[in-house]
Order: C-alpha cells, then sequence, then structure tokens
C-alpha cells in the first residue's frame, strides 16, 4: 500500500474483501469471547459457530481491541507508506472501539485522525468505503473525513431480530424494551439513531416484521440513487429473498450487497437477524 491518506476501520464494517483490498482499507478485529476463549472477528471464530454456541445458551461476549492493536496497525500502515491516517468505526455508543482508537492514536507515527460515525456493519462500511474513494482521487485528510461524514449523516440502518433477549444481555437495549417485547409476543423492528439502538415498531408475526421492514426500506430509498447492505445471521434464504424484493421495488438502487454479519454483531442480535443499511449517493 503507497497510499498518502490510509483507512483504517473495524471489523463490525463487514466491507467485502476484494473492495478493501481494492482501496487499501484495513480493518482491526473486535474479540467474542466463547467461553472462556477469546477469538478475533473474521479469523478465529466463524458466524455458524457463533450461531450453534448461541442456540445452545452458551456464555458468548464481545471486547474492543485493544490499543495496542490499534498502534500496531498504525505503525504497520505508516511503514508501508502512509503519511496520515484515517480510523473510522463503530458507534462510541455500542462499543469502546473508538476510544482505544483514541488512545492509540496520540502514540501514532504519523497523524491519526479517528472518526465516531455512530454507524455499524455496512453502514460503517459505505463511510470508510467513501473516505477510500475521496482519498484515492486525491483529496486531504479533511475532505475524505467530510465526505465519510456527509454519508454517515445520510444513512439509516434498520433490522429485524427474532427476539430481543440477546440485545438485552449485551447491553445495548434496554431491559424495559426487551420485557415488553416478550412480554407481548412481538417481533420487533429496529434503527439505529443516534449511534444507539431504538426501538422502531413492533409487529405481530415475523412475516408482517419482515414486509414492514421492506416497506420501510422502499420509502426510506424513495428514487434517489442508494446502495443498500442486506445482513443476516444463520437465515441466508430470507435474505436473498428479501434482496431480490428491494431489487425489483426500489427504482434508484445503484449496489445491493447480502452478507452474513460477523460474530461480533451476531452475538448481540441472535440467528435469524434481517437487517438493511440505506446509503444515499
Amino acid at each position: 500500500m503507497s497510499r498518502h491518506v490510509a483507512i483504517v476501520t473495524d471489523s463490525t464494517a463487514y466491507l467485502p474483501q476484494r473492495t478493501m483490498e481494492r482501496h487499501g482499507i484495513t480493518a482491526v478485529p473486535l474479540t467474542v469471547v466463547l467461553g472462556d476463549q477469546a477469538l478475533e472477528e473474521g479469523a478465529e471464530i466463524s458466524t455458524r459457530s457463533l450461531a450453534e454456541a448461541l442456540q445452545k445458551r452458551r456464555p458468548v461476549t464481545t471486547s474492543r481491541p485493544s490499543p495496542e492493536l490499534f498502534a500496531a496497525t498504525y505503525r504497520r500502515v505508516a511503514e508501508a507508506g502512509a503519511t496520515s491516517i484515517i480510523s473510522l468505526h463503530l458507534s462510541s455508543e455500542l462499543s469502546g472501539t473508538y476510544d482505544a482508537a483514541v488512545l492509540a492514536a496520540r502514540e501514532a507515527p504519523v497523524p491519526v485522525r479517528v472518526v465516531d460515525t455512530g454507524m455499524v456493519a455496512m453502514a460503517l462500511g459505505f463511510c470508510a468505503l467513501t473516505a477510500a474513494e475521496v482519498a484515492d482521487a486525491g483529496g486531504t485528510v479533511d475532505e475524505a473525513v467530510a465526505a465519510a461524514e456527509k454519508r454517515a449523516a445520510a444513512t439509516s440502518a434498520y433490522f429485524y431480530v427474532d427476539t430481543l433477549d440477546y440485545l438485552r444481555r449485551g447491553g445495548r437495549i434496554g431491559a424495559a424494551q426487551a420485557l415488553l417485547g416478550s412480554a407481548l409476543a412481538v417481533k420487533p423492528l429496529l434503527q439505529l439513531d443516534s449511534g444507539r439502538i431504538d426501538l422502531l415498531e413492533k409487529v405481530r408475526t415475523s412475516s408482517k416484521a419482515i414486509a414492514r421492514l421492506q416497506e420501510i426500506v422502499t420509502e426510506r430509498a424513495g428514487s434517489s440513487e442508494v446502495d443498500i447492505a442486506v445482513h443476516h445471521l444463520a437465515a441466508p434464504d430470507r435474505a436473498e429473498a428479501f434482496a431480490e424484493r428491494l431489487r425489483e421495488g426500489v427504482p434508484g438502487l445503484r449496489d445491493l450487497h447480502v452478507s452474513e454479519v460477523g460474530a461480533v454483531i451476531g452475538a448481540h442480535t441472535g440467528p435469524g437477524l434481517l437487517g438493511a443499511v440505506v446509503s444515499p449517493r
């Protein structure tokens, strides 16, 4: 990598590997703790292993990358020729990843701009990709950061889960909201709002919830040019069917990404997750 402005993100961005290689984007892995094993996302634990562990109700937690891991990444990127780094990460409301990056940036051999995107999954991935495209075109750090922040502000993320229990266990949603969903036997639709996960709507059945999710995504996309990402955990058929309906129903669709989330997001959402990210160009 010889780019002067290098882009670093974290493993929850879920960018395709070929896209990362093409733009020289580096991802720092978060950790999944399965029993007494600490495993790096994307390298040491598969989503299938995670789903099996969750279904067996084995204890699963997640943790941020250490500042030392970020420091080593920044050194490696600088040694490869970067004269400055933009480090874009998932919402600080959901993880301490941003804080760890800030600590490491203070001792980096080149200037590092750390950005809390307020996003996660491909909502974060689109921000990192936008910053990389601006940097590839010769843009400055300020220009690349501004473009990423503008895209983050315009991007929406919605998702359906079979149960709120996993989000409650991980502290990503309030116990009262989780209890309400369980007591009423409803299927929750959620959204990412101001960097936090909020309950958007309560629907009676999973089929109606997914149909409503499609309506929300289509309405949010409108007729403007958009990129959309569809995420799932252990539900590939559900995700492909949902994506096909979006291909038919979103007139301004440019790129559509369908992928299974990694172990970190999966640990907090559980099997059956169906998510959609709408990101205007």
